[in-house]
């Protein structure tokens, strides 16, 4: 089953990286005005934190199975939706349900392998399951850009219902046998919401994952512009992002994702998370394209050590029973980074210099404060 769990997270991601190349030529074609199109675009992040958070709630209550079906079943549904568009306004809507129900599966996906997993081997599993993520993000971009120009932008998210929608008939049969029954035990195991967020280990798992997306956000927005500056065209930004992608994966696959079972997840975080913010300081004082794609390298190992280090101080730091409740803030965190990193920095007016070095700046005070409260906490354990 975890092999089945595994796709249904690839192509989870596969829907959301398929979207960026498509979503905004979409929305101009309807004839959205600028507003408009940055508000498409920005409404599936909006709703799909949402679903985060909501499906994180009900999988700890229902189950992760039901989570799973209905949310793939409503997802691929939502996906057929945007034949139905007809002007900005419908495709509006219709993003805010695709957000919503998308939001549903992370989580219960994520919880359900944590539940299967032993925690020997939570930082590979973790690895791996970055590995589909990994793929997703370098396959979905150029699926969606080559089937658009061939087709149109609504005919790429309609192919891509039709898997997702067909794993959800599968799931339903798959996994039937892993409904869970809420005793009356599991309830009284249950936080509450406020005792996570007064979990240092769970907020640490928690800000690690919105500053990771926030670098994306700033990625996604300055490399392009950086390139241009360059004096290249689009097709070399798309090079470098799947340089970064590649060499995450092979980071995922490889042997040495064995360290992430063998080294506390909190030193390969902070250690991840530094490499990151290096790596984009080196990109806002690069001049030559060819040491770009060295660096993109450096950055994708450092985000192939952050990704697993997150899941796995998020299993530590967590019961089975309070497990999808914690995922699903997880998610909403990622959804709420990538928007914030994207638009913060489009409203400072950054160059995509100062946006990068200012991101990477940031990326390494964050992992030094991390460390340090660590060592705070070893230092609290020692005086008890």
């Amino acid at each position: 089953m975890r092999i089945f769990i595994y796709i249904i997270i690839f192509f989870s991601f596969f829907d959301l990286f398929s979207q960026l190349p498509i979503m905004s030529p979409l929305a101009k074609s309807l004839g959205a005005t600028p507003f408009l199109i940055g508000l498409t675009v920005g409404m599936y992040s909006f709703s799909n934190t949402i679903g985060n958070v909501l499906s994180g709630f009900l999988t700890d209550k229902k189950g992760s199975y039901r989570l799973l079906v209905s949310g793939l079943l409503f997802t691929g549904m939502a996906l057929s939706f945007y034949q139905l568009a007809m002007d900005a306004w419908t495709l509006l809507i219709i993003r805010f349900i695709h957000g919503l129900t998308a939001g549903l599966i992370v989580p219960a996906a994520f919880t359900y392998l944590a539940n299967m997993t032993g925690k020997d081997k939570k930082g590979k599993t973790s690895a791996i399951s970055g590995a589909f993520v990994g793929l997703a993000a370098i396959i979905g971009p150029a699926f969606s850009g080559i089937l658009a120009s061939q087709t149109n932008e609504s005919t790429v998210l309609t192919i891509t219902a039709i898997p997702i929608f067909l794993l959800g008939i599968l799931a339903f049969f798959f996994l039937r046998s892993t409904v869970i029954s809420t005793s009356k035990a599991d309830e009284g195991k249950r936080l509450p919401v406020r005792a996570l967020f007064q979990n240092t280990s769970i907020m640490k798992s928690f800000f690690g994952a919105f500053f990771l997306m926030f670098s994306q956000g700033v990625l996604a927005y300055m490399l392009p512009l950086k390139v241009m500056d360059l004096g290249r065209d689009t097709q070399t930004s798309g090079t470098l992002l799947s340089t970064f992608g590649i060499v995450a994966v092979l980071v995922f696959l490889l042997p040495i994702n064995q360290l992430f079972d063998r080294v506390k997840p909190i030193k390969t975080l902070t250690f991840g998370m530094s490499v990151m913010g290096v790596s984009l300081i080196f990109i806002s004082f690069s001049t030559n394209v060819l040491l770009l794609y060295f660096i993109m390298g450096l950055y994708g190992i450092g985000f192939a050590f952050l990704f697993p280090s997150l899941n796995s101080l998020l299993i530590e730091s967590t019961e089975q029973e309070n497990r999808g409740k914690a995922y699903g803030y997880f998610y909403a965190f990622f959804s709420i980074g990538v928007v914030i990193g994207s638009s913060f920095t489009g409203l400072l007016r950054l160059t995509a210099n100062g946006g990068f070095l200012y991101t990477g700046v940031l990326l390494a005070i964050v992992s030094f404060v991390m460390l340090f409260f660590k060592k705070q906490e070893r230092s609290y354990l020692k005086n008890q």
